[in-house]
């Protein structure tokens, strides 16, 4: 499992809650001032996912004003540029020359560099917040905050990929080790490098290796999609991207596994959910395995103790007993 860390204003006295989660933004992202209809009783959790110098939070909170003013950046700036999923609820950005207003499914960004003003609605929001280093970006020389986006609807193109990767990674970390977190970040980091150079629309500017990576997180990506799909091969992988095998195969060279044995470890890990849900218990491992691209139960066991070591068996009888002593 990831590095992950709990915060709750529950675990504060009732009096202490809003200036305690003052504070857990001021150690996510960075010192802000904050008031709140509900200051006396405040109700918040965070979650944060360490990966790397890049950082997730899953937060809900109720009713926020959050200020990050020209003194307090003076005192402080961690030079970041952070990014919210809005999951539920609303909300709306100032800054000096810009407005926005956020809502379900839109990318709220923002820089630790510049005053800003968030008002959220009367509901409580939930958000994905993403907190990534300005040094990590790979953006072209000479790009400021004046052409960052403000604000990016996540339906379509590198916002979609980046609140799909952001939805799907918080949803479930159980399938990844903490070695896994730091390239979990760069990951991360890429997207939004690719968000940030699309939107001004200066891609032809993007160094070379950006160019890649964005094309393997879309290759990636059309993977994720297709897992169940018997025909995912590198041949079909490469005609859909309108690239050779040859280069596709060139392109994961410096990824931590081939073309071929990448789709096979999210298959796994697809397969390992299925065999830990309580709703899929009935379902023959046989049954799981096939719908997951493993025709021969042999072969799927054999993958599955080399990749997990236990047998799919042993594995969902481990998670039926854990399930068991958790409701004793």
């Amino acid at each position: 499992m990831l590095d992950e860390k709990v915060f709750r204003t529950d675990d504060v006295p009732a009096a202490d809650r809003l200036a305690y989660w003052a504070e857990r933004i001021r150690d996510t992202h960075a010192p802000v001032r904050m008031s709140s209809d509900h200051a006396r009783d405040f109700r918040a959790t965070q979650r944060i996912l360490g990966l790397g110098a890049v950082s997730v939070w899953p937060a809900t909170f109720q009713q926020l004003v959050i200020q990050r003013t020209p003194k307090l950046i003076r005192q402080s700036d961690p030079e970041l540029y952070h990014l919210s999923l809005v999951v539920s609820g609303t909300g709306a950005c100032s800054w000096d020359d810009h407005e926005a207003v956020y809502r379900l499914s839109d990318l709220h960004i923002n820089d630790s560099s510049v005053p800003w003003e968030i008002r959220t609605g009367k509901e409580p929001v939930t958000v994905v917040g993403l907190e990534v280093p300005k040094a990590m970006l790979l953006l072209p020389r000479g790009m400021s905050w004046s052409v960052v986006p403000r604000r990016a609807p996540s339906h379509e193109g590198i916002s979609a990929l980046l609140a799909r990767f952001l939805t799907q990674l918080v949803a479930d970390t159980t399938c990844y080790q903490p070695s896994d977190g730091p390239r979990l970040g760069t990951v991360l980091t890429d997207l939004v490098t690719a968000l940030f150079a699309h939107a001004f629309e200066t891609e032809k500017a993007l160094q070379p290796e950006t160019h890649r990576r964005t094309l393997i997180l879309h290759i990636k990506n059309f993977i994720l999609e297709h897992l169940r799909d018997a025909q995912l091969n590198p041949v079909a992988i490469a005609a859909s991207h309108h690239i050779s095998t040859s280069y596709l195969h060139c392109l994961f060279e410096s990824e931590e596994a081939t073309v071929a044995a990448w789709i096979r470890l999210r298959r796994l890990e697809a397969a390992c959910r299925d065999l830990t849900d309580p709703a899929l218990h009935t379902p023959p491992i046989g049954t799981i395995a096939a719908r997951w691209g493993f025709p021969r139960a042999a072969d799927f066991s054999r993958a599955f103790r080399t990749a997990y070591g236990v047998t799919p068996r042993d594995y969902r009888n481990q998670a039926i007993s854990r399930r068991k002593s958790t409701h004793c």
